[in-house]
């Protein structure tokens, strides 16, 4: 996996009681599968269509790092599947967990929102 984003928490990051805000935590991983896939297709054009389950395994706090990792797990016809990892790195200990694993698909379209194949080189793969 190869390290895409990497986030601080800040105050406007948390919730209620005080862990990352789950909806900030998404859209996080949405623009890091949507980075990895766009690098790959080399196409910018495309729309999520699908983040799979997403389990919170740890809470994550102020001043943490996020660090999202990626991987391709396939491309198909129209769109791409990405294996998403992100890591809990509490600064002042160096340690570093698992906080989620999901992966997300992503379609590529054409001008006009519609589904489009996606044509890569043998030198992109």
């Amino acid at each position: 996996m190869e390290l895409i984003s990497t986030h601080t928490i800040l105050t406007s990051d948390l919730g209620i009681k005080g862990n990352l805000f789950g909806g900030k935590f998404m859209a996080w991983i949405d623009v890091a599968a949507a980075a990895l896939a766009v690098q790959t297709i080399k196409n910018p054009n495309i729309l999520t269509l699908k983040i799979s389950e997403c389990v919170f395994h740890k809470p994550a706090k102020i001043n943490n790092l996020i660090k999202i990792y990626g991987e391709v797990l396939k491309i198909g016809r129209t769109s791409i599947t990405v294996l998403v990892e992100a890591r809990r790195l509490v600064v002042s200990t160096g340690e570093e967990s698992i906080i989620c694993t999901t992966s997300v698909v992503m379609v590529q379209v054409d001008d006009h929102g519609v589904p489009s194949e996606i044509l890569i080189s043998s030198k992109q793969k």
